[in-house]
């Protein structure tokens, strides 16, 4: 051990005791302190610690089993538990802003379970999860620590529902597609029909609020040929609308209805396509009617004329 130190120091020409030049090469610098201090642990100038060993073994074993967890994908659920047990568990969820969305589909959206600790939360993930349902416009979700969660909701509002083929659809104030049309809920809403009406609801829309006693009575708009609309009133009443001025038109309607009454009238369709007049189409039985009612005043001017 001596004679290696010692030509560690001399370097290269050094001779052993027995007279053989060595030869060798200094080392280099990096590798001369690891040098000495492996000579000194040989030579016992080193002391180890009398636990040195078990205490090296059970690092080498748990850093060997977080290396395994972390190829198995197990660390997350680790620190899970691990923070969950020291009393962040998770325990309350304030919902708030949720008319459309259940308090169900929120945690399942999160990824909420019986076992999730406040600290594994990432509130940026969770908010854009919520942002992906339907229904959902925005959303803020907050910890409350140590062991509650704040998640408030902007939900989108239907204005009508669309028909387009076989299928309804709500749609929301621009005509974007919410969700399918499940039932009896929101049935109050217009019925918009037909190709290109979910893109113009809102511009109908628009017209219609400066005419809301026209407004209340739609019950469906059709689109027709994706210029223009027709009105389909809650007495069955079709108004047929022109593809421009739309205002106009609704203003001849209502200065001819005055004292009138024409929309509660047993008419089939009023078309306001032509700016210079409104036609009236009469039911079937009403046009029955009329015709019977000329054809009789017909016959009573004739049997005038006779006894004259």
């Amino acid at each position: 051990m001596l004679q290696v130190r010692d030509a560690y120091r001399q370097g290269p020409g050094w001779a052993g005791q027995e007279g053989h030049s060595a030869a060798g090469r200094a080392l280099p610098r990096v590798l001369r302190r690891p040098m000495r201090f492996a000579l000194a642990l040989i030579g016992g100038r080193i002391a180890i610690p009398r636990h040195a060993g078990t205490v090296a073994t059970i690092a080498f074993l748990a850093s060997t089993g977080l290396y395994g967890m972390q190829l198995g994908g197990h660390g997350p659920a680790v620190a899970e538990a691990l923070s969950s047990s020291a009393g962040f568990a998770l325990e309350d969820v304030h919902i708030s802003g949720n008319a459309e969305t259940s308090d169900i589909t929120v945690l399942e959206q999160i990824g909420l379970n019986g076992v999730t600790s406040v600290l594994s939360i990432s509130v940026e993930e969770a908010r854009a999860r919520l942002i992906d349902l339907p229904w959902v416009v925005d959303a803020q979700v907050t910890k409350v620590y140590p062991r509650s969660l704040s998640v408030k909701l902007v939900e989108r509002v239907p204005v009508a529902i669309w028909q387009h083929g076989s299928d309804l659809s709500l749609i929301d104030a621009r005509g974007d597609i919410i969700a399918p049309f499940s039932g009896a809920r929101h049935s109050e809403l217009p019925l918009y029909v037909g190709l290109g009406a979910d893109r113009h609801a809102d511009e109908l829309e628009a017209r219609l609020i400066f005419h809301p006693e026209l407004k209340s009575r739609v019950k469906a708009a059709i689109r027709v040929a994706d210029r223009r609309w027709d009105l389909r009133l809650d007495n069955g009443v079709t108004i047929r609308l022109p593809e421009n001025d739309i205002d106009a038109a609704i203003a001849r309607l209502t200065e001819f209805d005055a004292g009138r009454d024409i929309l509660n009238r047993d008419i089939e369709a009023i078309d306001l396509r032509l700016a210079d007049r409104v036609t009236v189409k009469l039911t079937e039985a009403a046009y029955e009617r009329r015709e019977d009612a000329i054809e009789e005043r017909a016959k009573a001017i004739k049997a005038a004329e006779r006894r004259t």
